[in-house]
């Protein structure tokens, strides 16, 4: 796993040349107005920001890519747009600019929280955010967009047994399949956190991809089941700041 922190994305400027060298895939969790006693204010982006950030990419002539071709041929001005935990703000402010964008996403959802919430914050302090239900879900997938498993219930997959951790892999994804009728070819590790023997279960499951946290464009060369993402947040940190730091990872060296 990456011991780099995470390189946060809020434009494209700063990102360009480094988007150039791999095929980018970038990763939401929640849209909209902040409730009150967030902790994790960062992953909260504005309607506003995420439209502008859409209008960015379109101008810039990127397209929606394919997490399929991430670590099999370079895509040019393609990216691939995530979000982690299926959660309802997320259907309220991104459908519409999605389809003004001509984008598509895809949504990572915990298979028994549905029409619940983040219970796996709630416990350490979190303000609840709902997830989308059954049939919110449906209408994601009628807007033209994908979902993937994020496990059952978003525990650390690392932390349990394997055999708590296989159940968690390959039972989210017949449960998403057998409630929505999709094929759910692609998963993502909670909290990034994943090892080579995760990694292994996630493959033994069935899927064809797999998404980390670690930030980086994806090459050809790279594991499918390790794909790189960047974490997008509203601007925290000054240009100066993102400038070196993009730097520092086409350079290949450690943050």
């Amino acid at each position: 796993m990456n011991s780099n922190p995470p390189v946060y994305y809020s434009s494209l400027a700063p990102f360009l040349e480094l988007f150039a060298q791999g095929n980018p895939v970038l990763t939401y969790h929640k849209l909209g107005p902040r409730p009150r006693r967030v902790r994790l204010k960062g992953l909260y982006v504005s309607a506003g920001l995420f439209r502008q950030q859409l209008r960015e990419l379109q101008a810039a002539g990127f397209t929606s890519g394919s997490l399929n071709d991430c670590a099999r041929l370079l895509q040019p001005r393609r990216i691939v747009l995530t979000f982690d935990d299926g959660y309802v703000n997320v259907l309220r402010y991104a459908t519409e600019p999605l389809a003004a964008t001509g984008f598509t996403a895809l949504q990572f959802l915990p298979a028994n929280l549905l029409g619940r919430c983040n219970e796996w914050d709630v416990a350490l302090g979190e303000a609840p955010e709902p997830i989308m239900d059954a049939t919110q879900v449906r209408e994601w997938l009628a807007a033209g967009h994908q979902i993937g498993s994020h496990t059952l219930d978003h525990p650390y997959l690392t932390r349990i047994p394997l055999a708590a951790a296989r159940e968690q892999i390959a039972a989210s994804r017949k449960k998403l399949e057998d409630r929505f009728g999709v094929a759910i070819e692609h998963f993502c590790y909670p909290y990034g956190d994943w090892n080579p023997a995760v990694r292994d279960l996630v493959a033994a499951a069935g899927y064809r991809t797999a998404s980390t946290t670690d930030p980086g464009a994806n090459r050809p060369s790279d594991s499918r089941f390790a794909l790189k993402r960047f974490t997008v947040r509203y601007p925290t940190r000054n240009w100066k700041w993102v400038r070196a730091t993009v730097r520092r990872l086409m350079l290949g060296h450690r943050l």
